[in-house]
């Protein structure tokens, strides 16, 4: 089986509501799916005067800011939001879309805005436009999303406001025994069968985040395609051992040659050299040194 052909069976699935685990979220997963019902129809869907005499109703809440920590599933939530509307009524917004992207129209019913926190200048007073063109259509909802609460974001303090205004939530971080079942879920999408041990140890020793540790998921995944196993606890500790062997070693310390250097370290490391002993020297012997040069001998009064 081909390299490719791994990586290819080794696609995550789209992000949906379904393969959400909200544990202690429920209440925003909630009111997230009334917006997918009321909201996201298409036009010809919506209630109108001659259906029972109802008008068709808005939400009541249009303005969602959520926050919480990297990787605790905020875009997971926008992509199931825009996953679950019909094509052409969802835009979904990063910090790398095109400016023109920002603009309204009035043929889109949810503006779902990522990673508010790293809008560039230039963006932030589109979506501050944005915001604005939003209000004042009653059909329009706006959800954004950050690593922060409103009043936490460096950005702008006039967007920072109107992110304020309507609900805000964060997202709280999974249990283990929740992120074992958003694991299991995400085997199962997969077509795989994931050994109850398996979990726990990714829990334990990886980055313990949903994203890296579906990405940990993926790479089983593909090796247990590789190697025809089931994916089991061996199986990840052999995948594990065959990253540690195929890790390149770090290259030993070459020393570059250089007489300067080398002589001053051989000097540096040489002994200090130790001075010759004197040789006792006779007082017939000091007379005569003296009176050859000149010198009295230390000592004399003339």
């Amino acid at each position: 089986m081909s390299r490719q052909l791994l990586l290819d069976l080794g696609t995550p699935p789209p992000e949906t509501f379904d393969n959400f685990v909200a544990g202690p979220n429920a209440e925003l997963v909630a009111r997230l799916h009334g917006l997918r019902r009321t909201l996201l129809a298409s036009p010809d869907d919506l209630p109108s005067p001659d259906d029972d005499g109802r008008m068709a109703r808005a939400p009541a809440e249009r303005v969602f800011y959520i926050w919480g920590d990297p990787g605790s599933g905020r875009s997971h939530l926008l992509r199931a939001l825009c996953q679950a509307a019909p094509e052409q009524r969802a835009r979904l917004l990063v910090p790398q879309s095109p400016l023109s992207n920002f603009a309204f129209d009035p043929q889109v019913a949810l503006y779902a805005i990522d990673d508010c926190d790293r809008l560039p200048p230039a963006r932030q007073i589109a979506t501050f436009n944005l915001f604005n063109e939003v209000r004042a259509d009653p059909k329009v909802v706006f959800v954004a999303t950050g690593a922060a609460p409103p009043m936490g974001l460096t950005i702008r303090d006039d967007l920072r406001t109107r992110l304020g205004w309507g609900l805000v939530y964060r997202l709280a971080p999974l249990s283990d025994d929740e992120k074992s079942a958003a694991l299991s879920i995400a085997a199962r999408e997969r077509g795989l069968a994931l050994a109850a041990d398996v979990p726990p140890y990714l829990l334990n020793h990886f980055e313990r985040d949903m994203p890296s540790l579906k990405r940990q998921l993926d790479a089983l995944e593909r090796f247990s395609l590789e190697r025809k196993r089931a994916i089991t606890l061996p199986l990840l500790r052999a995948m594990l051992a065959a990253r540690d062997h195929a890790a390149p070693a770090l290259p030993a310390a070459t020393a570059s040659f250089s007489p300067t250097a080398d002589a001053s370290a051989a000097d540096a490391a040489a002994p200090a050299p130790v001075p010759p002993t004197a040789r006792p020297t006779s007082p017939g012997a000091t007379r005569r040194r003296h009176a050859r040069s000149g010198r009295e001998r230390p000592g004399r009064i003339k």
